[in-house]
């Protein structure tokens, strides 16, 4: 049984629809989105039922997810930090600011915060050459992007996410 689309099966409609029936394939990408937000990751077994539901291979779809930074195989926190450490970026201060969140939020790239609230991965090329350190922030079904970050601006995004965690619970 498809979970994927016996739990969802208005959105995965919705998402077939935009495509010509001959072109399912083109739902990979909005079916990834689907499966991950429940999880804030992609499980093999989405990976699998978005395969039956676009009739592509598990590995078309697997390769698609891996491909993409905004796709994860992995659980991880409810935010997701990602850092460009690109070399343009590396250049305009990119590692020293890594090394800075890294100390402050007290993990290292790819671990998640105690609280579970961050997860920090290093990405590579988020087009901001110019706007370095950047990072992307993934969470709550969103992605916003960061540019000309010092610790002190991360910091203060941290302590508002991490106070509106707190008005949830």
């Amino acid at each position: 049984m498809n979970e994927l689309l016996s739990k969802y099966p208005q959105e995965v409609q919705r998402i077939l629809a935009r495509y010509p029936a001959e072109r399912k394939r083109s739902a990979v990408m909005p079916l990834l989105f689907l499966a991950q937000a429940e999880k804030n990751y992609i499980t093999p077994q989405a990976i699998a039922e978005i395969a039956e539901i676009a009739e592509v291979s598990a590995t078309e779809v697997a390769s698609v997810a891996g491909f993409y930074t905004l796709f994860h195989e992995e659980p991880g926190g409810r935010y997701r930090i990602q850092v460009c450490t690109d070399l343009p970026c590396v250049l305009r201060g990119a590692d020293r600011f890594l090394q800075e969140l890294k100390a402050y939020l007290g993990i290292e790239v790819g671990q998640t915060t105690a609280d579970g609230m961050f997860s920090l991965e290093e990405v590579k090329c988020l087009a901001a050459c110019h706007r370095a350190p950047m990072f992307q922030l993934q969470g709550d079904g969103q992605i916003t992007y960061h540019e000309d970050q010092t610790l002190e601006t991360v910091r203060a995004l941290v302590e508002e996410l991490r106070a509106r965690a707190g008005k949830e619970a």
